[in-house]
């Protein structure tokens, strides 16, 4: 019952953006402002989650959304909007990470150094405090930090189809559309991929526990 119950919403929800998409093309702009308050939270997630900067994250967003304003006469309706949505959120960002690479501006913290505030810039880590748990959980905070910079290191495609088969939440299908592969394809790379990620985590406990 759920299952079908999630079935119906997500048919719902793509009747309502291809509405939505017939009346911009057919010249109701405020159709498409009312396609960007239905995906803007996911396309900041995705933004953020591939980029790793809130900053960033937000400049991109609202370049893509431009992009999708200027383009949307290029959807064909043959997949869901949300999932061509992501395709361009993935190209874009695909740039925009190669342009950092090549100017150096992308940074790796490394296992020491405090995390990143809300503008993408380092800060210096936080005293804890006493109360009961805390340390666990700075523990597991810690653990999720680590594991979000072993998922930066990987390969792009390998980033890719983790966050969003594992981290959105995409059927393989909806991963598929979004990557332009092969159904098959996201099922052999997102185990190959779980594997390299998996390693890295195991190689960097090892490498702490050497030092302690």
């Amino acid at each position: 019952m759920a299952d079908s119950a999630v079935v119906v919403a997500s048919t719902e929800d793509a009747d309502v953006d291809a509405e939505l998409v017939a009346r911009f093309l057919g010249g109701d702009r405020s159709a498409f402002e009312q396609i960007v308050l239905r995906h803007q939270n996911r396309i900041f997630g995705l933004c953020f989650r591939l980029l790793d900067s809130r900053q960033f994250a937000e400049d991109a967003a609202q370049e893509i959304f431009v992009k999708i304003f200027k383009n949307m006469h290029r959807f064909r309706g043959d997949s869901k909007l949300s999932t061509w949505m992501y395709r361009v959120t993935l190209n874009h960002c695909r740039n925009l990470h190669a342009y950092r690479s090549r100017r150096r501006e992308r940074d790796h913290l490394s296992i020491d150094a405090g995390g990143a505030n809300e503008e993408g810039t380092h800060r210096a880590p936080e005293l804890s405090d006493p109360a009961a748990g805390a340390e666990e959980e700075l523990l597991a905070e810690e653990r999720r930090r680590q594991l979000r910079e072993e998922l930066d290191m990987l390969e792009p495609l390998w980033r890719e189809i983790l966050i969003l088969r594992d981290v959105e939440g995409l059927s393989y299908g909806e991963t598929a559309e979004a990557l332009n592969v092969a159904p098959g394809t996201v099922k052999s790379r997102i185990h190959r991929a779980r594997c390299e990620l998996r390693r890295r985590m195991l190689r960097r406990m090892k490498l702490e526990q050497d030092r302690g």
